[in-house]
């Protein structure tokens, strides 16, 4: 009984002690945030390709008739200048031919001879009354006839030799041996897949990227390109000279060529990535693609507000690209636009910038 006292004694002074406080805290999420402002937003087509020269600039030499090579000067890689020898062929043919044409000319110019004398005799006999009006008829008919073959004959030799002179094969313009596939002495076929020699101006060369049918929508003329080279950082600019006008329904990509805009320091064969211009917008208003928060078919960002604390705001979009999304309306120049950190945060929870 007396333990039971000093127990109920204690109590009161025990429930007299004064309760802890509990204070709710919550830390700041960090974030990283940019400051909108205008610049221009791009959309491209992207390819791949291979640097060629342009048309005109691309020769593929090969042999007018079968021919053996009794010149070839030039080695791969050497430049040329117009008018160089590239190649002599010894085609036995042709030097027939040449050979054939110019005998049928003799005799043409003999017989001619023998028809002017003919006529001029017979003149003077039936000025004296000997021979018939009838046979001066008939050697002037002659005359003509043997004029006229002389003429024939001679149109042949000029197109035999035009033809022989194929066999002596000089340069066309300013370039490079691009490719070299036989040496003197090589007998060689007059098809298009026994190549000689290939010279291409380097002056002239060009991209010609394969580009999906679907995208060729968005590649017009005169668009700007860059042209990004396996190894080098910096791409090379270019712009679209040409794009088929229409392609096949069962095609897949189709040609365009883009044209260096100040030369190009690469290889013929290069092969290259391309990304085609398709649409720019100037001085627009935008945020980085990930920036841009999606709820169902709105689009919202996340504001960094002078308070401290993150505001979600509603937006319009533009055009997008994977870097870039342009905002056409609930932005304005200075706002600053929380890009990361924002996955996930609730509108007005704290944030902390970095210091």
């Amino acid at each position: 009984m007396r333990m039971l006292i000093v127990m109920l004694a204690l109590a009161p002074a025990a429930c007299s002690k004064p309760a802890v406080e509990e204070v709710e805290t919550t830390a700041a999420a960090p974030v990283t945030v940019v400051t909108v402002s205008p610049q221009t937003v791009e959309s491209f087509v992207t390819a791949s390709g291979l640097v060629a020269a342009a048309p005109g600039a691309d020769w593929t030499i090969t042999a007018p008739e079968p021919a053996r090579i009794l010149e070839l000067p030039k080695a791969e890689g050497d430049r040329v200048r117009t008018g160089d020898l590239l190649v002599r062929f010894e085609i036995p043919s042709l030097e027939t031919d040449v050979a054939t044409r110019r005998g049928e000319v003799q005799a043409a110019q003999a017989r001619v001879e023998n028809a002017d004398a003919n006529v001029t005799r017979l003149a003077t006999l039936v000025d004296h009354g000997v021979a018939a009006r009838k046979e001066l008829e008939d050697a002037r008919r002659e005359f003509s006839e043997a004029k006229a073959a002389l003429g024939q004959a001679e149109a042949a030799t000029r197109n035999a030799l035009a033809l022989e002179s194929r066999a002596v094969v000089r340069a066309r313009f300013d370039g490079v041996v691009a490719k070299r596939a036989h040496n003197p002495g090589d007998l060689v076929e007059a098809t298009a897949s026994d190549v000689v020699l290939r010279v291409i101006d380097p002056a002239k060369l060009q991209v010609v990227a394969s580009v999906a049918v679907p995208d060729l929508a968005g590649v017009q003329a005169g668009k700007p390109a860059r042209i990004f080279v396996p190894g080098v950082d910096d791409p090379l600019a270019g712009k679209v000279i040409a794009r088929p006008v229409a392609v096949e329904q069962t095609g897949v990509t189709a040609d365009v060529r883009i044209a260096f805009d100040a030369g190009a320091p690469l290889a013929a064969g290069t092969p290259v990535r391309v990304e085609i211009v398709a649409e720019q917008h100037q001085n627009a208003l935008a945020v980085p693609a990930a920036a841009v928060l999606r709820e169902d078919e709105d689009a919202f960002v996340m504001i960094a507000g002078p308070d401290s604390k993150a505001h979600k705001r509603k937006v319009t979009l533009g055009l997008v690209t994977p870097k870039l999304a342009e905002i056409a309306s609930g932005l304005k120049a200075g706002d600053a636009v929380i890009v990361k950190g924002h996955q996930g945060l609730p509108d007005g929870a704290a944030i902390a910038l970095p210091k």
